[in-house]
């Protein structure tokens, strides 16, 4: 049996003294997140944390956000990282969905903390980390003056939940993915074998810890015994250029909006020698950005990948493909099987397009406390007990078996009675020298039903819309051909990086 925060707790056993988080100017090693997370740990428990109970984690990428997630798993509880941008409407509905009994956030949230603690009457302890602690809630530090560095009564066994990650998806409220141990421990050890990862890498994290793909840097870094070089943001990427230099940074994942920025930007004042890889997911790049990634970071392997929140990852294409087949997001993870289905559950051929299904044991366990959401997308498998995903995404398969997204079910524009996938429209634009991201939407048309809509972000002022449409008839069928482009200066993001087309209609 394998849990979670054996992660840590083998890695601290095995190399006591080893850097295992880079925070700003901070640098703990093991022993000592260890330390820190027992003693958090202690605290929650004494407070009246028990097994089960759910851990609001409402921090910026911090050494206690990092503490946090370990402690609140060696309290036998189950955390729920929350991004720190995060409105409080949005953060009193997930605090009040899931019951939670305790909150970690920061002083600048006190107000909210004090709110939450009146009004959520399952919320036992809130910490704050900083000096502005009010009566009733618990201080960061002093509990780490306090407490024991020893490690609490292990209750938990791998069938329990580690975390819960809320997901908007495309609509309605959040719903939080139940991720047992066992799910997240599969997870990050099929990923981990596929990238190759050593304890010598060292993994560079600007996503958010909140974002499942900024978290399992966090989880993967710590279970193969590396080092974290843990940032805030991208927010100002010549830091983090820097940073990639000073501590040979050997991994570092991207979204295809940190791609988009990265390839305007003059690199060959830089030292990137020691990256051994680059990862996205989030969004498939386009082939063009592949191709310009390459040649930016000749001596860095590219895995391009693809996932969503309840599966984790789900395909990732091996390296030697990419120059064959630049348009894939590639194969099922090492452990796993995913295929193509029609609306009747039938399995579709070569090049037929249909809902990707996905079976394995990184299939999480369902949405909290929403069984009907939970029945629609994760349904009955084969074998006795169980459960498939149902992606929501369509693909299509090639003859040699390599997945190929064709876009959301929900995004779908339906056109002078065709079906247009935005995504193939995205990755021509994306070819047009000049254009640096794009999104695709449809909107209302009394006479086509829906007319496509493109967004397009330039780097060149003398790029026309003319330009556009003529590139575009060039390397579309007519009837994918945009009605209508918007230049903008920039494209609306969520707080993972992704492009948020909901602001765009």
């Amino acid at each position: 049996m394998k849990l979670v925060n054996a992660f840590l707790e083998e890695s601290a056993a095995k190399t006591p003294e080893k850097t295992a988080l880079v925070c700003g100017e901070q640098r703990l090693t093991y022993a000592q997140i260890e330390a820190m997370a027992n003693r958090l740990a202690q605290a929650l428990v004494a407070n009246g944390v028990g097994r089960g109970d759910r851990i609001l984690l409402f921090l910026p990428n911090s050494v206690e956000m990092v503490v946090g997630i370990f402690a609140t798993l060696k309290a036998n509880a189950v955390f729920v990282p929350v991004n720190h941008s995060t409105k409080a409407d949005k953060l009193h509905f997930m605090a009040q969905d899931c019951r939670a009994a305790g909150l970690i956030t920061w002083q600048q949230q006190v107000k909210t903390a004090v709110t939450l603690q009146q009004s959520i009457p399952s919320l036992k302890t809130v910490v704050i980390v900083g000096d502005n602690v009010p009566d009733g809630c618990h201080n960061f530090a002093e509990i780490q003056e306090t407490f024991l560095a020893e490690r609490p009564c292990c209750q938990t066994i791998d069938q329990d939940l580690a975390c819960l990650i809320y997901t908007s998806g495309s609509t309605g409220e959040p719903k939080g993915v139940m991720s047992a141990h066992s799910n997240v421990v599969f997870a990050a050890s099929s990923i981990i074998h596929y990238l190759q990862n050593q304890p010598d890498d060292i993994v560079l994290n600007v996503l958010p810890l909140s974002f499942d793909y900024g978290l399992y840097q966090l989880l993967m870094t710590f279970k193969f015994g590396g080092t974290l070089v843990l940032e805030r943001s991208f927010a100002y990427p010549a830091q983090i250029f820097k940073r990639i230099v000073a501590e040979k940074v050997t991994g570092f994942p991207l979204v295809p909006t940190i791609a988009a920025i990265l390839l305007q930007l003059d690199l060959s004042s830089y030292d990137f020698s020691s990256l051994r890889y680059l990862t996205n997911t989030a969004a498939a790049l386009s082939p063009s950005h592949i191709t310009a990634l390459q040649e930016k970071f000749p001596q860095a392997t590219l895995y391009s990948m693809y996932g969503l929140t309840e599966t984790k990852r789900t395909l990732y294409l091996p390296p030697e493909q990419l120059a064959i087949r630049p348009g894939s997001v590639g194969i099922p993870i090492p452990g796993t099987e995913a295929w193509v289905e029609d609306e009747a559950g039938n399995r579709l051929g070569p090049d037929e397009i249909g809902e990707l299904v996905i079976r394995g044991s990184h299939v999480m366990r369902g949405y909290w406390e929403r069984p009907e959401a939970t029945a629609e997308r994760f349904r009955l498998g084969a074998v006795l007990g169980e459960r498939l995903c149902y992606s929501g995404d369509l693909f299509r398969v090639d003859s040699e078996g390599f997945f190929y997204f064709v876009g959301r079910k929900d995004d779908i524009i339906k056109s002078r009675g065709e079906k247009v996938a935005p995504k193939e429209i995205e990755n021509v634009l994306s070819g047009l020298s000049g254009v640096v991201e794009t999104a695709v939407i449809g909107v209302p048309d009394p006479v086509l039903g829906e007319a496509i809509k493109a967004f397009v972000v330039q780097n060149d002022d003398t790029l026309t819309e003319r330009d556009v449409l003529r590139h575009c008839r060039q390397h579309l069928e007519d009837f994918m051909v945009p009605q209508h482009i918007e230049f903008r200066s920039t494209l609306p993001k969520s707080g993972n990086g992704k492009i948020a087309k909901k602001e765009l209609q």
